[in-house]
């Protein structure tokens, strides 16, 4: 472990999302402690990180969720510091952070993700919910292309709740993403270096996956083994790698998407600093594939580059 040298976990920042972040550095420091690793905990929020070099740190694990941390220019200062970190390097992390050109990036690649229209601040008139509704088949999501956590995401089913859900995404996001509400089942998987570790179904009460399902409710059940035959289970980890991949993501992360009642795959999004409490997604899939949490985050530590 001494390989490593001083590591500082950086976490917390200014984001939306901070408040799982923390909670995130906190179990990452404490599973790098527990395997021996020097490592010391660092909230970005007021932290100049120059002082990194000047206080003689090594390496780098990214646990910053959200803007600031998970969207490239953490990465891109990390880089201009000569320090080695863990995850996806500027584009990826830019890129997977960005719904819109996501979906777009994949739409080209050919990769299956649900019909969109985007949507920005300066040019939305209320008026023009209803218009907007009847391109789609049925019920809508509206997402802040720029924020994870499901943070200002809303289900709309006619045209008046589209427009309060769209006017709510912008207090979040300038630029917002319409897309087609798939009926079916969600499911997440995470990618460690080169491979998907077991896929995870998740099975809530609540409408969709929302905020209060992953982080307050206490009825979200994460079912792993997710109940698939070993060919579908391949066939996902493929779907996964290679949307992953096509948005140069790389060293660790997640990929989350929906089955629908036809068994059809539909993408949904890439987190390249997913949660990382010893109760989080990732930890879930790896435990199935044999990793503790602590052998987890080591492993992420030793893809830093």
């Amino acid at each position: 472990m001494s390989d490593f040298g001083k590591v500082a976990v950086l976490f917390g920042g200014r984001s939306a999302e901070r408040e799982v972040s923390l909670r995130s550095g906190a179990a990452v420091l404490a599973g790098l402690e527990r395997a021996g690793v020097d490592a010391q905990g660092i909230d970005t929020r007021d932290y100049p990180l120059a002082r990194l070099k000047e206080e003689g740190f090594d390496r780098a694990f990214i646990v910053v969720h959200g803007r600031g941390g998970e969207d490239g220019t953490l990465q891109g200062a990390l880089e201009h510091l000569g320090l080695p970190y863990t995850g996806s390097r500027v584009l990826g992390a830019a890129l997977a952070m960005d719904k819109i050109r996501t979906k777009q990036v994949w739409r080209a690649m050919g990769l299956p993700t649900a019909d969109f229209r985007i949507v920005h601040k300066q040019d939305f008139n209320p008026g023009d919910a209803a218009a907007l509704l009847a391109q789609f088949m049925g019920p809508v999501f509206v997402k802040p292309s720029h924020e994870g956590s499901s943070i200002g995401m809303t289900k709309a089913t006619d045209a008046a709740t589209l427009a309060k859900a769209i006017e709510e995404a912008f207090r979040f996001d300038d630029e917002v993403l319409i897309e087609s509400f798939i009926e079916g089942d969600e499911y997440t998987v995470s990618i460690l270096g080169d491979a998907a570790l077991p896929a995870i179904r998740l099975r809530t009460p609540h409408d969709f996956y929302d905020y209060s399902a992953k982080y307050q409710s206490g009825d979200t059940e994460y079912l792993c083994p997710c109940g698939l035959d070993r060919a579908d289970e391949q066939e996902l980890g493929e779907l996964c790698l290679a949307a992953f991949r096509a948005v140069a993501a790389s060293g660790w992360g997640r990929v989350d998407l929906m089955r629908d009642r036809q068994g059809q795959w539909w993408l949904l999004e890439v987190n390249t600093v997913p949660g990382m409490t010893e109760t989080s997604l990732v930890p879930k899939a790896a435990k199935v594939a044999g990793l503790s949490f602590d052998q987890l985050v080591v492993r992420v530590l030793e893809m830093a580059h």
